[in-house]
Parts: structure tokens; sequence; C-alpha cells
């Protein structure tokens, strides 16, 4: 069982909008690096754009990977969601509105499927609301540009999240205090390009796709603050 929860992912291409970066090859290593992987594409977070949808099969232009996509707007694009879910190598879910992807994927029943999925092989990736909607919950601009907690995640894995840790600089003072004062427990946190791989619901390793970058874990100090550990990661091949 496996999980990549990055601050990552897609990179800007020069002949198409997004390429696959080294964070999306290696979540399709962690599928085994199948013949032809089967990798679908989750907007939700973005409202199923119709734009970040095309760029997201545009990316994989002339390599071998069968692209797919979930869309749940206007109503959901596949008849059984349950069964396309199931028969992926990788779920890779967008980011976006973190709150408004908990909701629809609740009202639709998403969030049982992609734990089935999970507990069945699939892997479980993606970049900001979906590295976050995988963990207890974090800080998110669901809400409007100041910060806001959002704790109720699908809690897949035990833990807190923080993502864009070193681009935003709301991110890490509010993180801190969210999990210094007992509204988020333990996590961790990554800087733009770094992913966190999760076997089960332990932290295998942190992987980044740019040098300089790190991870973090974030515990409370016992006083009502938190202490932070910076966790190196390994950089990916193909990295910037």
């Amino acid at each position: 069982m496996n999980i990549l929860a990055t601050s990552g992912g897609f990179q800007p291409g020069q002949r198409t909008r997004w390429v696959p970066g080294p964070l999306i090859d290696f979540a399709i290593e962690l599928a085994g690096s199948p013949a032809r992987p089967r990798f679908c594409y989750v907007g939700t977070a973005g409202g199923d754009s119709v734009l970040g949808t095309a760029a997201a099969y545009e990316a994989f232009t002339g390599r071998d990977v069968d692209v797919s996509h979930l869309a749940l707007f206007p109503m959901p694009n596949v008849e059984d969601v349950r069964a396309h879910l199931l028969a992926q190598h990788v779920v890779w879910v967008g980011g976006g509105s973190v709150a408004g992807l908990l909701a629809m994927w609740r009202l639709h029943g998403i969030d049982a499927i992609v734990g089935e999925a999970w507990r069945s092989g699939v892997v479980l990736a993606g970049v900001s609301a979906g590295s976050l909607c995988w963990h207890v919950g974090g800080s998110t601009d669901s809400f409007g540009p100041r910060l806001r907690p959002v704790t109720n995640g699908l809690a897949l894995l035990p833990y807190s999240n923080g993502v864009h840790y070193d681009s935003e600089q709301q991110r890490r003072p509010l993180f801190h205090r969210l999990v210094g004062d007992g509204t988020l427990p333990p996590g961790y946190a990554t800087d733009d390009g770094v992913g966190l791989h999760y076997r089960g619901t332990e932290l295998a390793e942190a992987v980044s796709d740019t040098p300089g970058k790190s991870a973090y874990r974030v515990e409370p100090d016992g006083r009502g603050g938190a202490v932070e550990t910076v966790i190196e990661p390994r950089l990916l091949g193909g990295g910037r």
C-alpha cells in the first residue's frame, strides 16, 4: 500500500503545458513500473477544470501510458467509478480546494473507494490538495487567501500535512501553531518539489525533484509550540 503526497508532480513543458516530472515517474515506479501504466488524473479540487484535464492527457504525449480521468462535475464521467479507480495503477489528484474535494468525494462515495483502491494496491498520489486529502488535515486556502485549518481529511494516514512549505509565507507558522495547540496531530511538511512516500501508514522516505529542498517532521514541543526536524529527501533521477 503506497501513498505519494507531494508539493510537486507535473512540470512546465516546452511543447506541452505540462510534462510528467520525476515525482510522477516515481509514483509509476511504486506501481511496479508496468509496461503500460494506467494513470487516472482526478481534478476535483480544481473544479474538474477542462484545461487541467486536457493538460494531464497532453503531458503523456509520446509515452506508453494509458491516461484517463475522473470528473464529478456536472456528473461522474464514468459509469462505474469504483471499477474505474480500482483498475488503475496510479490515481493522481490535482491541487485546488481540498475542502471542496472532500465534500464532493464524500457526496459521491469516493472517500470509501479510494481507501479500497489503496488497500488493493493502487498507488494514491497527488499535489497540494491531492497531498492534504490523504492525511488527517492541514492548512488550506479553500476558504480565502488567509489560510485556515482543515481537520476532516480522509485520515488514511494518521498525521497532519503541510504543503508548499517554502513558497507560501503563511504555511509554516500556521502549521506550527495548529500542531502545537493540538488542533492537528503531529505530521509532515514538504517544500515545493518534495514528496512523502508512505508505505502503509509509515513514512518510508522523502523524495525530491529539485536539489536543496527538504521535508519536515513537525511535533508539539510540550509548551504550546512545535518543534521541526528536517528530513533530507532523496533526489530523484531527472531532478532539476
